[in-house]
């Protein structure tokens, strides 16, 4: 039996149960991540620049099946376990960068919803870093003097607030900001939770009109479809002024701006990645890290993919003396390639000993018969473009439940009656349900 590192119950059952319905675990990642050194070890590097005040912005592109979605919940619980806060949203017709119909505002949302750290890692963490950070803000006022029996500590702590907001200030949107950040202390101080709800829906931008949000607390604007991104880099300055390392984006599925029918709405969305890029790049962002994944088409195409675009081209390009073996991971763009198959058999060998211990059995498994089913894999036609790990995992999984629930099964018949040919699609279409290692 493969030797693995022990798993936690709740964590091995998420694994195979997400293993299973051929999707991406959002925990666990670490116990069957294989490979990815150089491109990983890249992106801990722009971490260690973030730290230092920084800011990253790099495109993931690969074919189906070659790991965007894996890398990035990858680096993310990297992202959390060295003091970052993390937001990820998954692109769709609903959600894009810029949209006619609020689709822009529908992402940011979702960012909002999603924003996690090492202590609240499936999201949610917006109001407990609030809370935190307005707990230690009150505790630095105290150490200074104020005594919180008097009526003029909350006064006190709601200048130490705007002390630790200045630098929101010089931020488009940054006095609402801060303005925000100081209802929700006064909810806090006084219980009230009506004001903290109020000051938490403006920082998810779920009012719908300024007039809404203008009865509940004293702003002047809203997060809107346009402006969303603002109030994103603010969310970044508020991770830092909270003690955070930064803010790390994942943004995942761009394949489907490249679907985006409509030229001018196409175009929209490359200006807003365009100019996020340009912030990045030009310092103009501080902590900030953003990761896109998509295609190869999305990237490539030139009627309307990025290269389209001929800002975006331009600043996109490969580096010409990095050709054949010869890579280049300090770029903005990280191309993936497929897994070997040594990597995806090493792989399965892992799965299966997790399967193997949570359940507490022994598979009737030989390293011989393992062989075989990769060898048996690796043969279909079509398997170098069309067969993922998440084809082969779900299937293995599938193999092992058999096994386990039906003793006397032998491993081999069930290969040789099985059909193992690969999915019937084009490796360049969308994978928005995609599992890929």
């Amino acid at each position: 039996m493969p030797e693995t590192r022990t798993v936690p119950r709740r964590i091995s059952a998420l694994l195979l149960n997400s293993l299973a319905g051929g999707v991406v675990p959002r925990a666990g990642l670490e116990y069957i991540a294989i490979g990815r050194t150089d491109e990983i070890n890249a992106i801990l590097s722009d971490f260690r620049d973030l730290e230092e005040g920084g800011a990253s912005f790099r495109f993931l592109i690969g074919r189906y099946g070659s790991g965007k979605s894996f890398l990035l919940r990858l680096i993310r619980s990297h992202g959390l376990d060295r003091g970052f806060l993390a937001c990820d949203a998954d692109l769709s017709p609903e959600r894009r960068l810029v949209g006619s119909k609020g689709q822009g505002l529908a992402t940011y949302r979702e960012l909002m919803r999603n924003l996690s750290s090492r202590s609240s890692p499936d999201g949610g963490a917006l109001s407990p870093l609030l809370s935190r950070w307005i707990t230690s803000l009150q505790a630095a006022a105290a150490q200074e003097g104020a005594d919180p029996s008097s009526p003029g500590f909350s006064l006190a702590v709601e200048r130490k607030i705007r002390e630790a907001c200045q630098n929101f200030d010089t931020h488009v949107h940054g006095f609402d900001f801060s303005t925000a950040v100081v209802t929700f202390y006064r909810g806090f101080a006084e219980g009230d939770e009506a004001k903290k709800n109020a000051a938490l829906k403006w920082f998810r931008g779920e009012y719908a009109t300024k007039t809404e949000a203008k009865r509940e607390l004293p702003v002047s604007d809203i997060p809107d479809d346009e402006s969303w991104t603002d109030y994103l880099k603010l969310a970044g300055a508020l991770a830092r002024a909270a003690g955070y390392k930064g803010l790390l984006v994942f943004i995942d599925e761009a394949v489907n701006l490249y679907k985006i029918t409509q030229t001018v709405s196409r175009e929209q969305n490359y200006e807003k990645l365009l100019n996020l890029y340009n912030d990045a790049m030009q310092g103009r962002l501080t902590g900030m890290g953003i990761y896109v994944g998509g295609t190869p088409q999305f990237l490539e195409d030139t009627r309307r993919g990025l290269f389209s675009y001929e800002a975006l081209r331009s600043r996109l390009a490969a580096n010409r003396f990095a050709e054949g073996e010869l890579k280049d991971f300090s770029t903005p763009v990280i191309r993936l390639s497929r897994l070997t198959n040594e990597e995806i058999y090493a792989l399965i060998r892992r799965i299966q000993s997790i399967h193997a211990s949570h359940y507490e059995w022994t598979p009737p498994v030989s390293e011989g018969e393992l062989a075989a089913f990769m060898q048996d894999m690796a043969s279909r036609i079509g398997a170098d473009t069309l067969l993922t790990p998440r084809e082969i995992l779900r299937d293995f999984i599938g193999l092992l439940n058999v096994l386990r629930q039906n003793p006397g099964t032998s491993f081999g018949d069930l290969v040789k009656t099985a059909a193992f040919a690969p999915a019937d699609k084009d490796p360049e279409e969308d994978d928005f349900t995609e599992f890929t290692v």
